[in-house]
């Protein structure tokens, strides 16, 4: 069922995900064609998120966004929903509020190795931005960082600051798959009034699955569906963004991860259950979920068991 309408408002629009956007001509959504999607939204009971390019929109722009509740997505923008910055060296020069919801859009590397900064802000997401390009000895160090991580958030949270750091304390906090579940929960509305799977399918020029005059209709919609994946359905990585469109790029099946992916949040799903335990140690009050230990970290090994 759908949940969220994104609108990418500009060829242009910042990227909040692992797809890099190069795109740089200015190409601003229809004014008609996002008011029929909005009022389509309103019809759906969607909550409408809007991802903006670096300039300012036309008054007639903003007076329509604001005609319905929605967040707002913005690069380097901290009045924003969120506020998304490329790269660690943009946010080390940053001027963060306190309160700020940050995405952090960096590669593996930039990770590993400044990763020790991350826990100094309160609420921040990492987005990897070359996972395809991921190995053995690279998921090793990933695997070592986010141990290191576990332990940092954890004295954070013990000297009573906050620290939301998905890579470590996401899968603490879920109870089911919570995904990314683009063309499930979530659909996009581009710059040329049609309907994609997500921002990322359109950037790379994919076939649309509908238009704001014809409506919405995806093929095989199942396949996104993570109860119709095999290997999806007996994971309890929950943390897992279960990215399609990385799917697509690593498998060519929508609906069957790459080894990466999975082993990616096995790991993450392993460090949450390390501070977990740290903090239950320490009487932090409130911890009461559980992570129990596997001894897997694909879940394909599970099912060829």
């Amino acid at each position: 069922m759908l949940k969220y309408l994104v609108v990418l408002l500009d060829d242009s629009s910042v990227s909040y995900c692992h797809y890099e956007n190069n795109k740089t001509e200015r190409r601003l959504i229809g004014y008609d064609d996002l008011k029929t999607a909005l009022l389509w939204s309103m019809k759906e009971n969607l909550m409408v998120q809007f991802v903006y390019p670096d300039y300012e929109l036309p008054d007639e722009y903003k007076e329509l966004i604001d005609s319905v509740d929605h967040s707002d997505i913005v690069e380097r923008d901290f009045r924003a929903d969120v506020t998304v910055i490329n790269g660690v060296d943009a946010l080390r020069s940053a001027d963060v509020p306190e309160d700020a919801t940050i995405l952090l859009r960096a590669s593996v590397k930039e990770f590993i190795d400044n990763a020790e900064i991350l826990p100094d802000y309160s609420n921040i997401t990492v987005v990897l931005t070359d996972v395809q390009h991921l190995n053995g000895g690279t998921l090793d160090l990933y695997r070592e960082t986010l141990t290191k991580l576990a332990d940092k958030v954890a004295f954070r949270v013990c000297s009573g600051k906050p620290s939301i750091l998905n890579v470590v304390t996401d899968r603490m906090r879920l109870h089911e798959m919570n995904n990314c579940n683009a063309g499930v929960e979530t659909i996009t509305i581009a710059p040329d009034g049609k309907f994609y799977i997500c921002p990322a399918f359109y950037i790379d020029g994919d076939e649309s699955v509908g238009d704001v005059k014809s409506g919405l209709s995806i093929p095989n919609i199942q396949l996104y569906k993570s109860e119709y994946a095999p290997i999806c359905r007996r994971c309890d990585a929950y943390n897992c963004r279960r990215c399609v469109w990385l799917n697509k790029k690593f498998t060519h099946e929508i609906n069957t991860p790459g080894r990466e992916q999975c082993i990616m949040a096995h790991h993450e799903r392993n460090a949450s259950r390390l501070l977990l335990e740290k903090l239950r140690n320490a009487g932090v009050v409130g911890v009461a979920s559980s992570i129990p230990e596997i001894d897997y970290l694909d879940p394909f090994e599970k099912i060829t068991r």
